[in-house]
């Protein structure tokens, strides 16, 4: 009955994403996602990237003047999206989607909430994804903009990928919204003694791409800016 009664509330006031971050399935889910990534050879996908993703998410939203409550979804969103690489790194938008409804819907998340962060979860691949909410454009910004040496697993620079190499590389990310004039850029200090702004493109063109897309259906620019020059 006290778990019933605690899950009404939660529905009535509105899961926060922290609430979710407590959770021990998510904490499980979270971890083994990172640790199974890990394991064929990719980079960090664990609390830091679902912490950061989070944080960006929200921030953007708020700062484009859109409701709590669609930013704090969009929070909630980034934090699980990565969750479906315990299930397989292949379509894992996918699956990451189906495990995130049976999370919130254990909490009693109402179900367009829960429609919203699926939709959000299964669209932030390059691979036929799109913004289809301005909780999914957030979540796209967010995941795409997170390019940085800290999520480089591999301890040996001498066998770096290109991959490892450019997220290496990339001493700085930040990705500013700029409300007042309707513009997101994401700014990139980058080692060219390591890597060449060339190979960012050279594996990184879709995610662009694909942020170009997300920053327009919130009726925004996206712009590109590596070691203070403006590519894009």
């Amino acid at each position: 009955m006290a778990e019933l009664t605690e899950k009404a509330a939660t529905k009535a006031a509105g899961l926060t994403l922290d609430e979710v971050k407590r959770d021990p399935e998510v904490e499980a889910y979270v971890n083994k996602a990172n640790e199974y990534t890990g394991a064929i050879g990719y980079t960090e996908h664990g609390t830091r990237h679902a912490n950061l993703t989070a944080s960006i998410a929200y921030n953007t939203l708020k700062r484009l003047s859109y409701p709590e409550r669609e930013a704090q979804l969009a929070a909630i969103a980034a934090y699980l999206h990565d969750i479906g690489n315990l299930v397989g790194r292949v379509n894992h938008e996918y699956s990451g989607a189906a495990l995130a409804n049976t999370i919130l819907e254990r909490f009693g998340m109402d179900p367009v909430e829960r429609a919203v962060v699926m939709g959000a979860i299964g669209n932030h691949e390059e691979k036929g994804g799109e913004p289809v909410s301005p909780v999914g454009a957030a979540v796209i910004l967010a995941d795409k903009s997170d390019v940085h040496r800290s999520r480089v697993r591999n301890p040996d620079p001498t066998t770096f990928d290109i991959h490892d190499r450019v997220n290496y590389a990339v001493e700085h990310s930040f990705l500013r919204v700029d409300e007042k004039n309707k513009r997101i850029m994401l700014e990139l200090t980058i080692d060219t003694k390591l890597s060449q702004v060339m190979e960012y493109f050279e594996i990184f063109l879709s995610r662009m791409v694909m942020c170009r897309r997300a920053a327009q259906f919130l009726n925004c620019e996206f712009k590109l800016q590596i070691n203070g020059a403006k590519l894009l």
